[in-house]
């Protein structure tokens, strides 16, 4: 490998750019004309299990690989490079026999980061690793600052959200999270494709906060010359798509609230929102079950997860009232005291007794209907609602609700809503008076649900922080 300069990373760069200005001194900085034909992964899963003299018979050619150096052993006739690509890692074996001697020699120079292409044919070396002997060797684009530390990796926690780039480059286990965290969505959405819901895009700006109790981020729109809102939630807009005629709708959004920043919030975040008309509140409980078990079985072979210090069986959820939580949770109450509870004190003293203490999956029910201004009432008893969330492992996962389609009730909490904005709640809703017309012109009855993607995802792969979960989280500046 070419030594390093030994004045810190300012002389490692500045020896790099020397190198990049004789390459772009040959025009041949920066190439845009390799053609990448296999992958490392893919080249292991076919060749592996094959022994070196079979390896040999088959007589692998024309073989092209890309990818960046990540480990160097320079010799003198002949070298061993890692070549780091998407999917994994594959060794390449370099000789003056081989190639062209000045393409070697110049070879010898390159750094570890360096983006290279290869072609050449597979063996496998006296220990058994599989390798690739270049036939052509081509420095594609030029590191000029330094990879990190291959045994230290990033230690500062900042730079590791910062420069995330960084962290996938020098750490195997974070790609991999970020992955799982696409299989994830991808087996929600294919749950959800199965019973055939439609995938649909609604709008991301505003003109009306709406869909959540939470306080918006503010913009504007310059040529409208009107003051707009970035979505908390996309929920009033699907549901005016069940007005238009479309039953079973989903949406996989990035939504916005303007709240503060910790290892469970995120001010912009992902969620998946799925409504369902002439269903009930039951068999959504059910199929959202299904759902978190299958993605969770993809990621872990096993519905037996680790969260912490804690394990947690998903083969079991549990269904209890919010009322009944809060009793079990708090022996100086008692049932006539929480009977005379107004809904926002009872949900408050919820969260603050009860919520992280749900370990084990629950479907909590019996939300009041004043904390829940877009849910449908109970038929037996008007003061709660139709409404479930789901906690696992002390977090809110879900949370879903009969959605309330009577336009005069709707539009009674939503003047509810005026009034407790109108006293300093900056969390409250705003009349929407567009979709009060809308549930005039007659939405079925539906049931909708909303799951936190990032949370689910911490869950499923045992992630603290949900920094850790996201590429580029909001930092502090």
């Amino acid at each position: 490998m070419a030594e390093e300069n030994i004045g810190g990373e300012e002389g490692i760069i500045e020896e790099r750019r020397k190198k990049l200005q004789l390459l772009r001194d040959k025009n041949t900085a920066y190439i845009n004309d390799f053609l990448k034909e296999h992958y490392a992964h893919d080249l292991h899963d076919q060749y592996d299990e094959l022994s070196k003299e079979d390896l040999e018979l088959k007589n692998v050619e024309n073989i092209s690989v890309a990818g960046r150096v990540v480990l160097m052993r320079v010799m003198g006739n002949a070298s061993f490079a890692t070549i780091r690509d998407s999917s994994g890692d594959i060794q390449v074996y370099v000789s003056k026999n081989t190639v062209d001697i000045d393409i070697y020699e110049d070879f010898k120079t390159w750094d570890l980061g360096d983006i290279v292409g290869i072609k050449g044919k597979l063996f496998k070396t006296k220990t058994n690793e599989l390798t690739i002997e270049a036939s052509m060797v081509s420095l594609i684009t030029k590191s000029i600052r330094p990879m990190p530390d291959k045994f230290k990796g990033l230690a500062d926690i900042e730079t590791r959200y910062r420069q995330r780039y960084l962290d996938l480059m020098s750490n195997e286990n974070q790609k991999e999270l970020f992955l799982n965290r696409s299989a994830i969505i991808e087996s929600l959405r294919g749950s959800l494709k199965d019973k055939n819901f439609v995938e649909v895009e609604t709008p991301m700006m505003h003109p009306i906060p709406g869909g959540a109790v939470a306080r918006p981020f503010v913009t504007k729109h310059n040529a409208l010359d009107r003051e707009l809102f970035l979505r908390i939630a996309p929920e009033l807009y699907l549901k005016r798509l069940l007005v238009g005629g479309f039953e079973r709708v989903f949406e996989i959004n990035r939504s916005f609230r303007n709240e503060g920043l910790s290892t469970k919030h995120n001010p912009e975040f992902t969620m998946l929102e799925y409504y369902e008309a002439f269903t009930t509140l039951e068999n959504t409980i059910e199929f959202t079950e299904s759902m978190i078990k299958k993605a969770c079985e993809l990621i872990n072979d096993s519905l037996n997860i680790s969260w912490g210090e804690d394990k947690i069986n998903l083969s079991k959820f549990r269904k209890a009232k919010l009322a009944d939580l809060v009793l079990e949770h708090n022996n100086s109450i008692s049932e006539d005291e929480i009977a005379k509870m107004g809904g926002k004190e009872l949900l408050e003293l919820f969260e603050s007794t009860v919520e992280e203490n749900l370990i084990e999956p629950t479907f909590v029910i019996g939300y009041p209907v004043e904390v829940s201004p877009l849910s449908r009432r109970n038929n037996k008893n008007p003061e709660i609602a139709d409404r479930f969330e789901l906690f696992i492992g002390g977090k809110e996962i879900a949370n879903g609700f009969c959605e309330l389609n009577d336009p005069d009730d709707q539009a009674e909490r939503f003047r509810e809503q005026v009034k407790a904005k109108d006293t300093g709640d900056k969390e409250a809703m705003s009349f929407d008076e567009d979709y009060i017309i809308a549930l005039e012109h007659g939405m079925p009855p539906a049931v909708g649900v909303g799951i936190g993607i990032d949370r689910l995802v911490m869950l499923i792969t045992n992630q603290t922080s949900i920094r850790d979960v996201i590429l580029f989280p909001q930092l502090k500046s």
